[in-house]
C-alpha cells in the first residue's frame, strides 16, 4: 500500500475559493493601484475578496453608515413589526438636523415608505433621526440597536453613535464591515434592493436624485449609497450585477464627487474583467475512483459533500492543477459516506486547497475464498485487479 495520487487534469482554473467556508477568502490579487484611502472589492455568491487596501483600518462613514439604519428598518418591517404604510412623527431635532435633507416638516407624520426612499435616494439625515426616534424612542438609544445588530451580522469592527453617519470621533466602521453590510442588505431584504436603483424621489414638492454615480452609467450597479465628511473623504458603497456575477465594492477617501464616480467605475470593471466564477463540482458529484483492497468491488466512487465553487484570475487559468490523494489501495470494508481520500487543488500564488471526499458506496470485505484468491493473484502477479 502506499500514497496514491490521481491527477484529474487542466481544469483551467485559478485562484479560488469554496463556498460554505464560514468566512472569507481572499483570491490572489493581480495588480492594481487605487488612489482611495480604503478599498475593498468583494465576490458577492462566495465572499471572496478580489482585492482590498487598508480595508480593516478604521474610518469615518460618513452617510455610507446611513445603510445600517436602513437594516434595522427593513428587519423590523420583514418581521412584520412595521408595515411600510405606517407613519413616524417628526420631532425639532429632525427638523432642525443639517447636512442633506429630507425636508420632513416639524410636527407632521411621515409615511415609512417615503422616509426609505429619503434616506437611500435624498440621504436625508433628518429622515435617519425620524426613524431612530419612531424605533429606538431617542437617537442614542438608537444607536445601541445598531450595534447589537451590527455585531450579529459580523461587523465586529464598526461602533455607531447616530442613525446618519454625522460626524463624531468615536463614529467609525472599516470598508470590510461595510461589504459585509452591503452583502447583507441585498440577500435578505430582496423586497426592499430594488429601491435603491431608483433615480429620483420628491418630497414636500422638492425632487431630488439619486447620489449613486454608478446608476447612470449603463454597468450593471443597482445600489447601494454614496458618502461625504471633510474627515472622510469622498466615499461608496456600491453592487453591480453583470449576467449571473454580482461584485460589492466600498471605496473611501476619495478627493472629489469625480474621482469617486471614476475609482468605482474602474474598480468594478478590474473586477468583473479579470475573474471569473466556475462551479468546479455539484453537491455529491463523483469526482474519482479509488482502488479498494479485499472488497466485494474492486473500486469505490469518490464523492465531494459540499459545492465547490471557484473565482479564478483569467491569467493564471491554466497554471491549475487538481489531484485526488489517499492512503490506498483502499482496504475493505467500506462504509458509504466514510471519508476516504482529499481533493486538493494547486496554482502559482495561492494557498493549496483541501477537501475532503467520501465513499459512494458500501463495499463489503470478501469473504475466506475471495481474499485468498485476491492474494494468491497479488503473488503471482504483483498487482490489485480493479
Amino acid at each position: 500500500m502506499g500514497v496514491k495520487r490521481i491527477f484529474i487534469g487542466p481544469l483551467a482554473l485559478a485562484m479560488l475559493v469554496t463556498l460554505g467556508l464560514g468566512g472569507r477568502e481572499t483570491a490572489a490579487q493581480a495588480s492594481i493601484e487605487t488612489p482611495a484611502k480604503q478599498a475593498i472589492l468583494v465576490d458577492h455568491a462566495t465572499g471572496t475578496v478580489l482585492f482590498a487596501k487598508n480595508s480593516e483600518q478604521a474610518m469615518p462613514p460618513s452617510s455610507m453608515s446611513k445603510l445600517m439604519t436602513l437594516y434595522v428598518l427593513f428587519d423590523r418591517i420583514a418581521n412584520g413589526g412595521l408595515s411600510m404604510d405606517d407613519t413616524f412623527p417628526v420631532s425639532k431635532k429632525a427638523w432642525r438636523m443639517g447636512g442633506s435633507k429630507m425636508f420632513v416638516r416639524v410636527d407632521t407624520q411621515v409615511k415609512i415608505a417615503d422616509l426609505i426612499r429619503g434616506i437611500i435616494i435624498q440621504s436625508g439625515n433628518d429622515a435617519c433621526i425620524v426613524v431612530a426616534e419612531g424605533i429606538g424612542g431617542d437617537e442614542a438609544s438608537f444607536a445601541i440597536l445598531l450595534n447589537e445588530t451590527a455585531r450579529k451580522i459580523g461587523m465586529f469592527d464598526s461602533h455607531f453613535v447616530n442613525a446618519s453617519g454625522w460626524p463624531h470621533p468615536e463614529h467609525v466602521t472599516t470598508a470590510k464591515d461595510l461589504s459585509i453590510l452591503a452583502r447583507a442588505l441585498v440577500d435578505k431584504f430582496p423586497q426592499f434592493y430594488p429601491i435603491f436603483a431608483e433615480l429620483s424621489f420628491t418630497f414636500s414638492k422638492i425632487r431630488q436624485g439619486n447620489r449613486n454615480p454608478l446608476l447612470y452609467k449603463n454597468i450593471g450597479a443597482d445600489g447601494l449609497k454614496t458618502g461625504h465628511t471633510q474627515a472622510a473623504g469622498y466615499g461608496l458603497v456600491a453592487s453591480a450585477k453583470r449576467k449571473d456575477r454580482r461584485l460589492d465594492l466600498v471605496i473611501n477617501g476619495l478627493k472629489s464627487v469625480n474621482q469617486r464616480s471614476r475609482e468605482s467605475q474602474r474598480l468594478l470593471a478590474w473586477g468583473f474583467r479579470e475573474f471569473g466564477n466556475y462551479t468546479l463540482f455539484k453537491a455529491g458529484e463523483k469526482v474519482s475512483n479509488a482502488i479498494v483492497w479485499l472488497g466485494d468491488e474492486g473500486s469505490v466512487p469518490l464523492l465531494i459533500e459540499e459545492p465547490l465553487t471557484i473565482i479564478i484570475s483569467r491569467k493564471s487559468r491554466r497554471a491549475m492543477k487538481v489531484s485526488v490523494n489517499y492512503l490506498g489501495p483502499l482496504p475493505a470494508p467500506i462504509a458509504k459516506g466514510q471519508v476516504v481520500a482529499t481533493l486538493r487543488i494547486e496554482a502559482p500564488d495561492m494557498a493549496a486547497i483541501e477537501r475532503p471526499l467520501i465513499a459512494g458506496a458500501d463495499i463489503p470485505r470478501k469473504d475466506f475464498v475471495g481474499r485468498l484468491g485476491t492474494a494468491l493473484e497479488h503473488m503471482l502477479f504483483g498487482s490489485i485487479s480493479d
